[in-house]
Order: structure tokens, then C-alpha cells, then sequence
């Protein structure tokens, strides 16, 4: 069997970029690796763009792996659209039907869980939104405090500026039919992600029936640890060839 094609899926105040390092190794190695982007809009429809994706950009086996609200996304995208054969969760959310990204954060002691959420984001209206629907910016002391905590001071300045903002209805709509009931998955725990506490990230996988390995990262551990996520891809993708 072919080496499958990986397909990684950007969270939120994230793009394609910050899977660099991981996608740079794995094609090192001979794999077909693609990066589209998340539209971060809403789980509907950033499903079906990367189910779209999927389908139309990969032939074969596919791995496909999600950051952070990325995970959501493919929870709801794998079964949608090409040939998906694993799951791979990094610092992510691995909701179950009927569950939305804030619900999962409720209780969780995660720096997003705040009585205020101006406290922690910047909120802005954009063109074309919904009745009651608005972006969210983190702001730079959440980067610099919870989200990329790990990382050098001027790598997470560049996170403040070049982050894509997502949508208040993008965390608040339920999640569909669960892929990884019918998908065998991966997942990675960052035991010092602020974002996703770890203890939440372990229930979800351990729900999911994960093969779990954690890191010692922040909530952007493909970009301090890269190895992490590589080494679960690369279970992943020897699976399908079992």
C-alpha cells in the first residue's frame, strides 16, 4: 500500500504555517503532506470546506491530523470526504455529538474560561456575520501567558500579529456525528497547555479510545516539540499499512 497523504488542519489564531516543522519532517520521509486552511466560520461549514478538501486533493489513504479547534473540525470532516484512515488529535478538542468548544472548556480551568471573555480576547464584528456572531482576537497577553507560553518572545509576538481570529459561532455550535467512533485515532497531550487543560485533553481521548502520548508544551506543541506530533502521525500512517 502507498504511504497514506497527511493532511493537517490549523486551529484557531493559527494558519497552514504552524505545522511547518512537522510537514517539513514528514516530507523528508517521503510523504505526500498538504495544509489547507481552517475558514474558522463555523464547524459546518469548515467541515465541509476541508471534507471538500480531502476529496478533492488526495488520492488513497489519509491521515488526517487537527490542532486545537482543528480537532473539531475533523471530528466532523473525516468521514465526509476521501479515503480518512486515522485521526490524529494534537493539543485538541475531540468532541462527541452534541458537544461545542466552549462546553468542553466550561469547568476546565482553561485561561479561555473566564466569567469576562474581553478579559482574555478582543471581540470585533465582521462583514457578512450572522445576527450576534463576531471574531475573536487573542489578546497579546493571552498568547504571550497561556497559548504559546513556551515559545520565544518574538515568535509569540509574531503569533499576536498574523493570528486568524475565529468566530464566536465557531466555538458555539454543536458538533456532528463523531468520526472517531468508526476511525482509529492518535492523540497528543501538551501537559502544560493553558488553552486545553491536559486533564480535559486526556478525558476526550481517553473517550475516543486514543493512543495517547503527551509532551511537555503549551497549547502550540507542534511548534516547541514537533517531534510529538510527528512520532503519532507516523503511528498512525504505519496503521493503515498493517
Amino acid at each position: 500500500m502507498p504511504k497514506p497523504t497527511i493532511v493537517l488542519v490549523h486551529g484557531s489564531w493559527a494558519d497552514a504555517s504552524s505545522w511547518n516543522a512537522v510537514a517539513t519532517e514528514l516530507r523528508g520521509q517521503g510523504f505526500t503532506v498538504l495544509a489547507p486552511p481552517n475558514l474558522l466560520r463555523g464547524l459546518p461549514a469548515d467541515a465541509a470546506y476541508v471534507a471538500s478538501f480531502v476529496a478533492q486533493r488526495t488520492t488513497g489513504p489519509v491521515v488526517l491530523v487537527g490542532h486545537s479547534y482543528g480537532g473539531a473540525v475533523i471530528t466532523n470532516a473525516a468521514t465526509e470526504g476521501g479515503d480518512v484512515r486515522a485521526l490524529v488529535y494534537v493539543d485538541a478538542f475531540i468532541p462527541d455529538e452534541g458537544e461545542t468548544v466552549f462546553q468542553i472548556l466550561g469547568g476546565s480551568g482553561s485561561a479561555l474560561d473566564v466569567s469576562d471573555p474581553t478579559a482574555v480576547l478582543d471581540i470585533v464584528g465582521y462583514p457578512g456575520a450572522p445576527a450576534g456572531d463576531a471574531e475573536a482576537f487573542l489578546k497579546p497577553s493571552t498568547v504571550h501567558d497561556a497559548f504559546a507560553q513556551g515559545l520565544p518572545e518574538a515568535d509569540r509576538w509574531l503569533i499576536v500579529a498574523g493570528q486568524r481570529p475565529g468566530t464566536l459561532s465557531a466555538n458555539t455550535t454543536p458538533s456532528g456525528t463523531a468520526a472517531w467512533k468508526t476511525l482509529p485515532s492518535w492523540a497528543v497531550v501538551g501537559t502544560e497547555d493553558r488553552v486545553i487543560p491536559p486533564d480535559t485533553q486526556r478525558r476526550m481521548a481517553e473517550r475516543a479510545g486514543a493512543t495517547i502520548s503527551e509532551v511537555a508544551g503549551s497549547h502550540v506543541s507542534m511548534v516547541s516539540h514537533p517531534t510529538a506530533a510527528i512520532d503519532a502521525i507516523l503511528a498512525a500512517a504505519a496503521s493503515i499499512a498493517e
